[in-house]
């Protein structure tokens, strides 16, 4: 159908001097929707007879519309963003408010389409006219009246060279927090988890409260970390974001507040990197209440990310970090795109972008990349391999 268009077209070229300008196709279900503009000294009768005629030979609807010279098409491209939208369901009204607070400030929605339908839905528009902190601002707005998630990043080259992606740990890559598990283990486990909860709210100290917890643990024998680190679960998605970034030729890093006796496994398993954690001190077996040389706080984290980028060759443009607490929002900050993954609403409010979904890659959706993309590189890797591990969605 799109070459009969074209190619009725072009039988008129020679005297028309028919210029494209600009050429948008969709296909949803069965139906294809076909959008020409078009530069041209022709008269409508004209081009009506060409409609005509591609109608005839297809089967197809052909509708011709005349305007004044279209505007500048680079001024169009201008002041254009990428916005995700996300929601477990996505429902009318979330996707109605959405265009409605890009109406409200003058822009425009140039595209949408559906980067995944499972286990979330996401729809990736290309808004055009519109100022990043404005449109920011209104989605912000809209996200929290309609419960889904919203992320916006300028379009253009940048978006697509992210190259090192750095995560949290604790609560971020793995399901809740390492050291309330080792602290249920030593008998101090509701002390610990009260002031694990403080100080990722940001209420205390990072450094202060993570002595004070450690303290609690001294005692504890070598062997029990070892069997708690055995415990410890991965967040949902989390293998298939790593594994999909790697193949995309991305580096990964961890950085956490926690301790390297889970985080040297953690990076082991997961081939990452680059990996950064404070060390539990153990002496005769046992853990002493100390930890090894200076602790890595929020500002330590940040460092932590400026030093894998340098190793990476990687300008912090191209950084994308993720966390969900306090002591996160530094890297938070510096990286090229901050993402609160399940955050406290503090850090939420001064990310980039926030992610209040269980399963950790769907940040891939925020990258622009596809849930159909994401599963025909893992069918073209595994195909033949009869030892394929299925990555659990549930549980």
């Amino acid at each position: 159908m799109t070459a009969s268009l074209f190619t009725a077209l072009a039988g008129l070229d020679d005297r028309s001097g028919i210029e494209i300008l600009d050429v948008e196709q969709v296909v949803i279900r069965d139906r294809l929707v076909l959008g020409v503009l078009l530069r041209s000294s022709l008269h409508g009768d004209q081009l009506a007879d060409v409609a005509a005629k591609v109608e005839a030979d297809t089967g197809m609807q052909v509708d011709v519309s005349f305007g004044a010279a279209a505007r500048d098409l680079s001024e169009h491209r201008r002041g254009r963003h990428h916005v995700i939208v996300l929601g477990r369901p996505l429902r009318a009204g979330a996707v109605g408010a959405v265009a409605g607070a890009v109406a409200e400030i003058g822009a425009n929605i140039d595209s949408i389409s559906r980067l995944s339908d499972y286990p979330v839905t996401s729809l990736e528009m290309m808004v055009s006219g519109a100022k990043s902190g404005r449109l920011r601002t209104v989605l912000s707005l809209a996200a929290a009246d309609t419960g889904v998630d919203i992320a916006v990043e300028k379009a253009g080259l940048h978006r697509r060279s992210k190259r090192l992606i750095v995560m949290d740990v604790d609560s971020t890559l793995v399901q809740g927090e390492f050291i309330d598990v080792l602290a249920a283990r030593a008998g101090c486990g509701e002390q610990v988890a009260a002031i694990t909860a403080a100080a990722m709210r940001g209420e205390l100290d990072f450094a202060e409260a993570l002595r004070a917890r450690v303290v609690m643990l001294r005692g504890l024998p070598a062997q029990e970390v070892h069997s708690a680190r055995a415990t410890v679960r991965l967040t949902a998605g989390a293998r298939t974001l790593v594994r999909t970034l790697k193949r995309m030729g991305y580096q990964c890093g961890i950085v956490s507040g926690g301790f390297t006796q889970l985080t040297d496994h953690l990076a082991a398993e997961l081939g990452m990197d680059f990996a950064a954690a404070n060390t539990l001190e153990i002496d005769g077996g046992r853990l002493t209440g100390r930890l090894v040389g200076d602790i890595l706080d929020r500002a330590g984290k940040a460092e932590a990310l400026t030093r894998f980028a340098a190793a990476a060759g990687v300008p912090m443009s191209q950084t994308v970090a993720v966390g969900d607490g306090a002591n996160d929002l530094d890297m938070l900050k510096k990286a090229g795109l901050g993402i609160a993954f399940n955050a406290k609403p503090g850090v939420r409010a001064q990310a980039d972008t926030s992610l209040n979904q269980p399963f950790l890659d769907a940040i891939l959706f925020f990258l622009g990349i596809s849930s159909s993309d994401v599963e025909s590189a893992e069918a073209e890797e595994t195909t033949g391999d009869a030892n394929l591990s299925v990555e659990a969605r549930h549980g």
